[in-house]
């Protein structure tokens, strides 16, 4: 539960909920990974696809979280759908920086790791495993072409100022109805 709820919270909140409901667009249904036939392909991916590993270090946790490859926000407006999700582990779900503070793609996420780890030698395979994944059979996820990311990404913006615009806007709204309507008590 938040502590402290920002009307940016609102609008990425907002944007996700869009991401959500283009990935569903994509995937012809549904696609709630909590419950139902959501969630019985995400234990698929987990646990056929990646043998309930990791996939960026490999190792085989209690618990395994949900990773999306193109990152589910505004930075990269990635979708939420099967081909787009991978499992992996706390500690590596923890995306990496580049020098200018942006996300590094999952690719170069994978090779810190690996580097990190001492594992260069298991880079290209679960390179590979991963992007057999994002790209080839049922869960594939869809070859949006540049106008169809594009798109996305205006719609997102959009989306995400409109909010926090309107927010702003009631919040003006109501210093002006509390200055007008509510009664204050004379000072003592």
């Amino acid at each position: 539960m938040a502590i402290h709820n920002t009307a940016a919270d609102a609008a990425n909140t907002a944007v996700r909920a869009f991401l959500t409901e283009v990935g569903e667009k994509y995937w012809g249904k549904i696609f709630n990974t909590g419950t139902g036939s959501g969630k019985a392909i995400w234990n698929k991916i987990k646990n056929e696809i990646f043998g309930g590993c990791c996939c960026y270090c490999g190792k085989r946790p209690d618990k395994l979280q949900l990773e999306y490859l193109i990152m589910f926000n505004r930075e990269e407006y990635g979708l939420h759908h099967p081909g787009n999700i991978v499992p992996c582990c706390t500690d590596c779900n923890k995306r990496k920086k580049d020098n200018n503070g942006r996300h590094v793609s999952w690719e170069e996420n994978l090779r810190i790791i690996c580097t990190e780890s001492g594992q260069e030698g298991s880079f290209e395979q679960r390179r590979k495993n991963i992007m057999k994944h994002h790209t080839e059979g049922e869960y594939a996820y869809p070859p949006l072409t540049d106008n169809e990311n594009h798109s996305i990404r205006v719609m997102a913006e959009s989306l995400y100022s409109s909010i926090k615009t309107e927010i702003e806007k009631s919040l003006i709204l109501y210093a002006k109805l509390t200055e007008a309507f509510v009664v204050k008590e004379p000072e003592k």
